[in-house]
């Protein structure tokens, strides 16, 4: 038997797993509590995960993506080679010219992090992984 994580839970989890993203890049011999106060080093970072479905339930999958230098995630060199051509935007990243079956099968990618200092949060919702991919590059091509 499947058993999916509640909207709260995967909540919960996104929150950790971004606050001890922000705990290592402030750095390691900060003390815990003012680690989680202080803005995290200037590096550009994210944590990117992929839900199979709406957002609300099904399989997660992520990784924290690290940029200076690139790290962390499968495609690390050219995710950040990426996000540098569109300043970081996400929505501005170039759209690649692909057909994509017409299967509708819903992906929800997710990033919280930062870009040169300023903080990221972004979440969409795709018909599926092939339309995901072609909006958002490598960004989001996380391991299953």
């Amino acid at each position: 038997m499947t058993t999916h994580p509640t909207k709260a839970a995967t909540a919960r989890l996104r929150h950790g797993l971004t606050a001890a993203a922000a705990l290592l890049l402030a750095g390691a011999g900060a003390a815990p509590a003012a680690a989680a106060h202080r803005p995290a080093a200037q590096s550009d970072w994210l944590y990117v995960t992929v839900t199979d479905g709406d957002g609300r339930s099904g399989n997660v999958r992520g990784a924290l993506l690290l940029c200076d230098p690139p790290r962390g995630h499968a495609h690390a060199s050219d995710a950040c080679t990426q996000l540098r051509s569109s300043g970081g935007d996400i929505h501005g990243l170039p759209h690649r010219d692909v057909l994509c079956p017409m299967i509708y099968r819903p992906v929800t990618a997710h990033a919280r992090g930062q870009w040169k200092g300023h903080p990221v949060d972004y979440t969409e919702t795709f018909s599926n992984s092939c339309e995901m991919t072609a909006r958002t590059g490598v960004v989001f091509d996380v391991a299953p």
